[in-house]
Formats: C-alpha cells, sequence, structure tokens
C-alpha cells in the first residue's frame, strides 16, 4: 500500500474521531481489529491494555465520547510505510493539561487491523 493510501486512512480517521462519529470510525477498521492503549489498562485492568473486535471498539470510544465531550485531537506528525502510518498528535479535553500522544495503525486490505497507543 502506498504512504498515500496510508495517510488518507490516517486522515480519516482523525476526521471520523474528532467529529466524535462513531460509525465513520468504525468503519476504518476490520471486524476482528485489535486495539491496546495504557488507558484501557487503567481503566479496564482485566483487557490487560488489548481489545479485540469492533463492538469493544465502539464501547470503549463511545465511553470516551461521553465522558469527555471536547476530546479532540491534533495531528502533528504522520509517516507511513508499506503496512503502517505512524501518528504523532495532540489530545486536547477542556480542563486538562494537552498530552503528547503516538499511535501506530497497521493497515491490510484497506482496514486498520491492529492500533496501539504510546503517552508522553
Amino acid at each position: 500500500m502506498t504512504s498515500q493510501k496510508l495517510q488518507s486512512i490516517a486522515f480519516k480517521w482523525f476526521d471520523a474521531f474528532n467529529s466524535h462519529n462513531l460509525e465513520q470510525l468504525l468503519s476504518l477498521y476490520d471486524g476482528d481489529a485489535e486495539h491496546f492503549s495504557p488507558k484501557l489498562k487503567i481503566k479496564k485492568p482485566e483487557t490487560n491494555g488489548l481489545i479485540k473486535g469492533k463492538k469493544a471498539l465502539h464501547d470503549w470510544w463511545q465511553d470516551a465520547f461521553e465522558q469527555f465531550p471536547s476530546l479532540h485531537y491534533k495531528v502533528t506528525s504522520l509517516t507511513a510505510n508499506s503496512d503502517r502510518v505512524f501518528m504523532e498528535y495532540v489530545r486536547s479535553v477542556a480542563g486538562e493539561e494537552d498530552t503528547l500522544v503516538a499511535e501506530v495503525l497497521v493497515v491490510k486490505e484497506d482496514k486498520i487491523v491492529f492500533s496501539r497507543v504510546y503517552h508522553g
């Protein structure tokens, strides 16, 4: 896959996330996609930070959108290669200090199959 196609998927991801459009966001993912986040490890320790499938993704992000209605990501950098895009962004929520975040999306056949979040 070209780096332009991967970056296009990343920009669609940011558009869906920032508009809190859960269905549009989920449409970018494979049905069996996996997602790892340090916040999952804290909020849902039984997951050990990893969730699988669109239902789990839906529930996780729906909770985030409801809990943080002002949640917004600002892209600072995208780096893509043959099957993944590494995204760096600033996480903003009203009343909280901005957080630097990095996330990798692994893409196969135009769908995200795995994502991993890094904070710091």
